[in-house]
């Protein structure tokens, strides 16, 4: 089945890694089938950030709606869970939508389903922010250390504001998921990765693209009220454009920190989709 020839009963949802060009085939699937566009990506939904997430341009909002993407004030609290409940009632609708992003964890708690984790207070999310990635990690548990990606912080620092908070480590609740929100069988899961060797130079492409378009005045607007603790800070490139802007890095140098960071993350979005996405169709 060609991925623009679709059943419109069915979600499509489509996962890949940065800089893989799947907001643009989101797009052509939607216009072509009457369909809206969802955002599964944890960084495209604060509205600080247009061009350093690359969110779709104004032309391809145009062509078809696109929901999900902007809508949050800097500062917001936004987890998988905020998403979750946000997009469910988006996929009842007909044609059913086009959901893309490159956050895998969205992807997991839609049609794997989602723990339910009781809220961590503040004081031990503050706690957490104090420590070093290398202290979070010997912190837990042996069976939710095996199933981490370690060199995430946000995901190894939810992890260990959980057990701090209820005494029982993230595997231990995740093993007590309920029934997902849109089974995988329901839904035309898709995996866009054109490999590595054609990945590396449209990433670093991409960059310059977002430099000449005004990332950097994005994070010039954003650095009066910047708190690395925030979800919108961990925009890949923020902070090292912030760097930047205050003298630490010249802008060179700025650049190949922020491309490199990004590679670093296709890395890891592409081991995700070869680890946890095993029944997907690849494109």
């Amino acid at each position: 089945m060609a991925p623009l020839d679709l059943d419109t009963d069915k979600p499509v949802l489509l996962f890949g890694p940065t800089a893989s060009g799947k907001s643009a085939l989101a797009v052509r699937i939607a216009e072509r089938q009457g369909r809206e566009v969802v955002n599964a990506d944890a960084l495209q939904v604060h509205d600080a950030w247009r061009f350093l997430t690359a969110r779709p341009p104004p032309g391809d909002e145009a062509r078809a709606p696109h929901r999900l993407y902007g809508h949050l004030p800097w500062g917001a609290p936004y987890s998988a869970g905020h998403w979750l409940r946000e997009a469910g009632p988006l996929l009842a609708r007909r044609p059913a939508p086009v959901v893309v992003g490159g956050t895998g964890l969205h992807f997991s708690v839609l049609t794997e389903g989602l723990a339910e984790v009781p809220p961590v207070p503040p004081e031990i999310r503050a706690e957490g922010d104090r420590l070093g990635l290398g202290a979070l990690i010997d912190a837990l548990d042996a069976r939710t250390r095996a199933r981490l990606d370690l060199a995430n912080r946000a995901r190894v620092q939810r992890a260990w504001e959980v057990l701090r908070a209820t005494g029982r480590g993230l595997a231990s609740w995740q093993a007590e998921t309920g029934p997902p929100l849109l089974p995988l069988d329901r839904a035309h899961p898709l995996v866009l990765d054109p490999g590595r060797d054609a990945l590396m130079p449209r990433i670093e492409a991409r960059f310059d693209a977002m430099l000449a378009a005004g990332a950097l005045d994005e994070v010039r607007a954003a650095a009066p009220r910047w708190d690395p603790a925030l979800p919108a800070s961990r925009a890949i490139g923020a902070a090292e454009l912030l760097a930047h802007l205050r003298g630490r890095l010249a802008l060179e140098e700025a650049r190949a920190a922020a491309v490199a960071a990004t590679r670093r993350y296709a890395k890891r979005q592409r081991s995700w989709a070869r680890s946890r996405m095993g029944g997907w169709t690849r494109l």
